[in-house]
């Protein structure tokens, strides 16, 4: 029988698959807006089903939560998924949408994948067990390399390396006032993959989430912990839920983040 974290990647990885296919003949594919004007195609819908089908197969007894189709059975042990985090990158040709995987036992988070399909690589963690990233083909995953937080960077915001999701064009002005205290002393840097991930791979210092429910971090949150660092949101949640979202390298910092974007909450009328 697969482990728990085996199956989240089989399942991510089936999802990523039919992602990609979509993603393909993007000029063929209508979009449609969500109540709050975000932007869902049909091929989150696809991907949703075939990861949920592959849960379904090896788990029937486990409830789902996913963000197209909402939650389905009851129990302590919940997956996870969001099929396409980033539809608007997804839909723009942007290669830098993700597959999102996880597994939550008695709430808590116990194992997490991500896949970027169109960069052909995966990141996965299991608690207690650390966090991988590797390169893969179709069905192949290369050799998992151990993900470890900066630890030779600055010891404060000052010069930390500070990646925001979504991308510029993406934040709402509301948004952009809460984080100008931390972009005031952190340098603010373009990211090629999610910035939590590169929190993770020691690239950067902090990663600011500043929206987001429990299927956009409940993957990404394990990988950042388990790979040393720390996570929390703007409510003081240590658990993924809705609202901002922070990623630190260590405690200190994230705690120093925090304070600054409570302030740049505090000047928004």
């Amino acid at each position: 029988m697969n482990t728990d974290l085996q199956l989240a990647r089989h399942a991510a990885l089936a999802g990523a698959a039919v992602g990609l296919r979509y993603f393909a003949d993007l000029a063929e594919l209508p979009r449609e807006y969500k109540s709050d004007g975000s932007v869902v195609t049909a091929a989150d819908r696809a991907v949703e089903a075939a990861v949920r089908a592959v849960l379904a197969d090896a788990r029937p007894g486990d409830a789902v939560l996913g963000e197209e189709s909402g939650p389905t059975g009851t129990g302590a042990r919940r997956w996870i998924v969001d099929p396409i985090d980033g539809t608007a990158l997804f839909v723009a040709g942007d290669d830098r949408w993700l597959v999102l995987v996880a597994l939550e036992e008695d709430g808590e988070i116990v194992a997490g994948v991500v896949v970027v399909p169109a960069q052909g690589r995966i990141w996965w963690a299991s608690r207690g067990e650390g966090a991988f990233a590797a390169r893969y083909t179709g069905d192949s995953v290369g050799p998992g390399q151990r993900l470890q937080v900066g630890r030779s960077r600055p010891d404060g915001l000052a010069g930390s390396v500070l990646g925001v999701i979504p991308t510029d064009d993406g934040l709402f002005p509301a948004e952009r006032e809460m984080l100008a205290p931390l972009t005031a002393v952190a340098t603010k840097t373009a990211w090629g993959v999610h910035a939590a991930l590169l929190v993770a791979g020691g690239e950067f210092d902090l990663a600011v989430q500043t929206r987001g429910h429990v299927w956009d971090f409940a993957a990404t949150s394990l990988i950042v912990t388990e790979a040393g660092g720390c996570y929390g949101g703007l409510d003081g949640r240590t658990r993924p839920g809705r609202g901002t979202s922070v990623f630190a390298r260590d405690a200190g910092l994230h705690a120093a983040a925090l304070d600054l974007l409570v302030r740049g909450t505090g000047t928004m009328r």
